[in-house]
């Protein structure tokens, strides 16, 4: 799995707080689907990788659950043109019994050998109409001179993934439930 210690400032400040001065910083924002039942899919698939499977990624973890040290190598690409980036989850929030207004969801930070220098969080909120949204924050600055040269091309690539991101929040929100999931 991936080696190292996080690289970057400003850790843990996807879940409350500002970016460092000198990351960019993009949050996005996608409505997914209605109701509790919507909710509870999307966030199962959250907390167990799936957003990022339907995101097209190859993800390796050290545990099928998302948890606080858990270590995650995502990878995107083709060939010898494939990217992988290491990161390790910071922060988690679970959901909570009942039927309030809540959120769910959990941020990782990149590791040495990832492109970007930073954090990302995925967050699953319900609200008091049964509105289920996800929010996608990111912020970071580039590893390298190699990333830092590719601006444009690396911005473009991350909308593409975010957009899969949402895709893939859609498709859980959608989905019948299957048997002993938080879903039923």
């Amino acid at each position: 799995m991936a080696a190292g210690e996080l690289n970057y400032t400003g850790i843990g400040s996807t879940e409350h707080g500002w970016p460092p001065a000198d990351a960019e910083c993009l949050v996005t924002h996608a409505y997914v689907g209605e109701g509790k039942t919507a909710y509870r899919r999307v966030v199962q698939g959250l907390l167990t990788w799936q957003l990022q499977k339907r995101a097209g990624l190859r993800v390796r973890a050290e545990s099928d659950v998302v948890a606080p040290g858990v270590r995650v190598v995502s990878g995107f690409g083709v060939g010898p043109f494939r990217i992988n980036a290491p990161c390790e989850v910071v922060w988690v929030r679970r959901p909570v019994p009942g039927d309030a207004p809540q959120s769910a969801g959990f941020g990782y930070g990149t590791l040495p050998g990832h492109p970007v220098r930073g954090e990302e969080a995925f967050e699953v909120s319900i609200d008091a109409r049964g509105r289920v949204t996800i929010r996608i924050t990111a912020f970071g600055v580039p590893s390298n001179w190699f990333y830092r040269a590719g601006g444009a091309l690396t911005r473009r690539a991350r909308g593409h993934i975010t957009s899969r991101y949402i895709r893939g929040a859609q498709e859980l929100a959608a989905e019948l439930p299957r048997r002993g999931t938080y879903g039923r």
